[in-house]
């Protein structure tokens, strides 16, 4: 943290691991992937489907990174362990629908 003018502003790293943004890349694609063959078999027209997918993709990351630069200075280990749990949470509830139902 740095005193400036008796404030206390965080301070945080800009660097990228590059074993972090290579599993993010490779899940990415994956993904990408999924959505591309699923929209080969239902015949959906992409050139609409990607601008609809594009804009609410826009919108939501920069809503997300407006609140999570608010709440996330002042809540980031909570923030953290609620969004690990809630991915967690998310994929047990996949894992037990394709399994049971």
């Amino acid at each position: 943290m740095l005193d400036i003018n008796k404030k206390q502003i965080p301070h945080f790293s800009d660097s990228f691991q590059l074993i972090k943004m290579l599993g993010l890349a490779i899940a990415t694609s994956i993904d990408a992937f999924a959505v591309g063959v699923t929209f080969a078999f239902f015949k959906i027209h992409i050139f609409r489907a990607a601008i609809i997918i594009g804009s609410i993709t826009f919108s939501l990351s920069i809503s997300g990174i407006k609140i999570g630069n608010i709440f996330g200075t002042r809540f980031k280990s909570k923030a953290e362990f609620v969004g690990g749990v809630v991915l967690v949470l998310l994929g047990v509830k996949i894992v037990v629908e394709h399994l049971f139902f």
